[in-house]
């Protein structure tokens, strides 16, 4: 279908060649290039930009179809459709580093100080959120377990982010360790990089049963990852650098848009496939921040 100049077409029709568009990833009105060997105002600029990432075709290709059809772009590229997209580890290193240099302009750095946990204190901090702690009015054995457990996942997360915790720097190893996270941290690398391993691995075990591969749930996560990015970046702008996060109902709803378009399976399925997701990638996450908690509590008892 050839759009013809000066007709416009009813809603019901564009809405159908959209979602021709979403499915093929072809515009149904695109006009055949026609080469007549004239220049166009368009040849002055062309290939100017094709060695900036923020701004080159395959970039901006990616970005609007990670946006419009997110799923069947990750079906097409696991597919073989390699050439009109940004690989995807590339792709999520520099969409995440684009959302880092915009968030370092408009939002202020800011180092949130992580104190000790005290057995009075009913809360702790981790991020953006808390882990509550009600002691009773006798120490019981629950409330030992409870304390000590949170004691060690809030030990795990600020070595994992030193270069944001100062205060917590006491040795030279982890001044050393603060310093290698500051640099990776300003280039908008490791965040998403754990995320990325932690996100593969819980799509590898939900999708184990359809026989998908490694390689493609490595695509895919990376992927996904990249929309996040794309949403903390309009957060961003919108709170004019106030918040950088988005809700976690909202990565679940383009994790099952995803599901849904890249396996082509009903909404219910692609729902529970989300849920099993998120619940592999919060037990995941747990188990980094306890293993890692555990191993700097032996290197201190043996130091």
């Amino acid at each position: 279908m050839v759009k013809q100049k000066g007709k416009k077409y009813p809603f019901e029709v564009r809405l159908r060649a959209f979602r021709i568009w979403q499915k093929l990833g072809v515009n149904p009105w695109a006009k055949a290039n026609k080469k007549d060997g004239k220049n166009k105002p368009g040849d002055f600029y062309k290939g100017a930009f094709d060695s900036i990432p923020f701004l080159n075709d395959d970039a901006k290709r990616t970005f609007v179809h990670l946006l419009l059809r997110p799923g069947y772009m990750i079906r097409d590229y696991i597919k073989g459709d390699h050439e009109k997209y940004l690989a995807p580890l590339t792709a999520l290193i520099i969409f995440y580093a684009f959302f880092a240099l915009v968030s370092s302009v408009l939002q202020p750095v800011q180092h949130d100080k992580l104190s000790s946990l005290d057995p009075s204190e009913t809360s702790i901090s981790l991020g953006g959120g808390s882990i509550e702690v009600r002691p009773g009015h006798d120490s019981t054995a629950v409330d030992r377990i409870t304390k000590n457990t949170a004691s060690i996942v809030q030990r795990g997360y600020i070595y994992l982010h030193l270069d944001q915790n100062p205060e917590a720097v006491q040795t030279q190893a982890q001044a050393s360790l603060a310093a290698l996270e500051g640099a990776l941290r300003s280039q908008g690398i490791p965040l998403f990089i754990s995320d990325f391993l932690i996100l593969w691995l819980a799509m590898v075990m939900t999708l184990r049963r359809r026989k998908i591969s490694m390689s493609a749930c490595a695509a895919a996560s990376a992927y996904v990852l990249c929309q996040f990015s794309f949403f903390m970046l309009f957060a961003v702008l919108i709170s004019w650098g106030k918040s950088a996060s988005i809700s976690v109902s909202l990565m679940l709803l383009l994790l099952v848009v995803d599901y849904r378009q890249w396996l082509n399976i009903p909404w219910k399925q692609s729902l529970k496939l989300t849920i099993v997701t998120g619940i592999y990638y919060a037990l995941l996450y747990l188990a980094v921040i306890l293993a890692i908690s555990a191993l700097v509590l032996i290197v201190a008892y043996f130091k």
